[in-house]
């Protein structure tokens, strides 16, 4: 192990090789890659590398519940592909935008990248276990962009609950002084920057390249946990905020359906998607825990995040169909609109009955 070998060497030119091959080492393990270590290993008898450096077979306690949290998130993958690309279809060609469908499209376009490369990553595990080995390049590449879009996902989230937050903090100033295009702006700018970060954190830890520099591996590491932590407590502060000025104002605020959502999502990911951004940040920065069987929490934070990514289409359709009661050609369509719009219940369905259908989503 990589490891063995820094605390073995005593030449200070080999010992910071060592540290860099150790970091690369050390994410490799935690992505539970099954890559055989010994190439004497047959591909069907593939052992699980656990987070603390170990080789577990594939009848232990770890191996067989690295097997089924896998194959359990292939499925939640595929299907949580499904809804949010139905998500995409109907935001992107079928209806109108506002300023916060723009978010919600960003965020399902977020979620499908995310189940798309977990996919192909667990993919390419069932076949790594059944057939032959993959290359653990390959698998580190599907987590890197997993990460970016995990990443993502996060600061658009964030985004959202402040946005609304100043919406209903500064009404006024939010509806003259808000340029028409911020959602946009915003959504673009957070993808940009998620993937500056997500490359120059990847290529310095040795993940996208066969180099890596410790020191600058660190340091991206810091700005991204900092990132993090500041995306994680704006998101916090926002939806605390604006969940105190719905219930306890002195003027009453009529929740709509678009309040639903953002409270549902924002609990969805503090309940399913942080978990795995916690134990990465521990896995990184906290050495002594690679010392503790831990394996098991690692795969269910995997599975966690999948089940969040799935959840968020789920929420907006279900959302949408409270009090609907009739079921249409159309129906995902109608759900969509209904809970992306900022109005009451009671002056929605007044519309609604004038009109004969819901209306449509102002253009942003």
């Amino acid at each position: 192990m990589a490891r063995q070998d820094f605390q073995g060497r005593e030449d200070a030119g080999k010992k910071k090789d060592g540290v860099a091959r150790r970091n690369q080492s050390d994410t490799e393990n935690t992505i539970g890659d099954f890559l055989s270590k010994d190439s004497n290993i047959s591909t069907r008898e593939t052992p699980i590398t656990a987070p603390n450096g170990s080789i577990y077979s594939d009848s232990s306690y770890c191996g067989i519940m690295a097997k089924v949290m896998f194959f359990i998130c292939f499925i939640f993958a595929l299907v949580g592909m499904a809804a949010n690309a139905m998500v995409l279809w109907l935001l992107g060609f079928r209806l109108h935008r506002n300023a916060f469908s723009v978010y919600i499209l960003n965020l399902a376009m977020a979620d499908f990248l995310f189940l798309c490369f977990q996919f192909i990553f667990y993919l390419l595990i069932l076949i790594n276990i059944f057939y032959y080995t993959i290359s653990i390049h390959i698998l580190l590449f599907f987590t890197v962009v997993s990460i970016f879009a995990y990443f993502c996902g996060l600061s658009i989230l964030s985004a959202i609950s402040i946005e609304r937050c100043l919406s209903v903090m500064w009404p006024i100033w939010y509806r003259c002084q808000r340029p028409r295009h911020t959602s946009a702006v915003t959504c673009a700018l957070l993808w940009a920057l998620s993937l500056l970060l997500t490359f120059l954190d990847s290529k310095a830890c040795g993940l996208l390249v066969s180099s890596s520099d410790m020191f600058w591996c660190q340091t991206f590491d810091f700005i991204m946990i900092s990132w993090s932590v500041a995306l994680f407590v704006a998101l916090c502060g926002s939806s605390l905020t604006l969940l105190v000025r719905i219930v306890c104002g002195s003027q009453r605020i009529p929740v709509t359906r678009l309040y639903v959502i953002i409270v549902l999502t924002v609990l969805f990911f503090l309940i399913f998607g942080l978990p795995l951004g916690i134990c990465s940040v521990l896995y990184k920065w906290i050495w002594n825990l690679y010392n503790l069987k831990i394996c098991d929490f690692y795969y269910v934070t995997l599975f966690l995040s999948c089940v969040n990514s799935c959840a968020n289409p789920i929420i907006y359709f279900f959302v949408g169909s409270i009090r609907h009661h009739r079921f249409q050609q159309k129906s995902l369509k109608l759900f969509l609109q209904r809970a992306l719009q900022d109005t009451p219940e009671e002056e929605a369905d007044g519309e609604r009955v004038s009109s004969g259908e819901p209306e449509e989503l102002d253009t942003v």
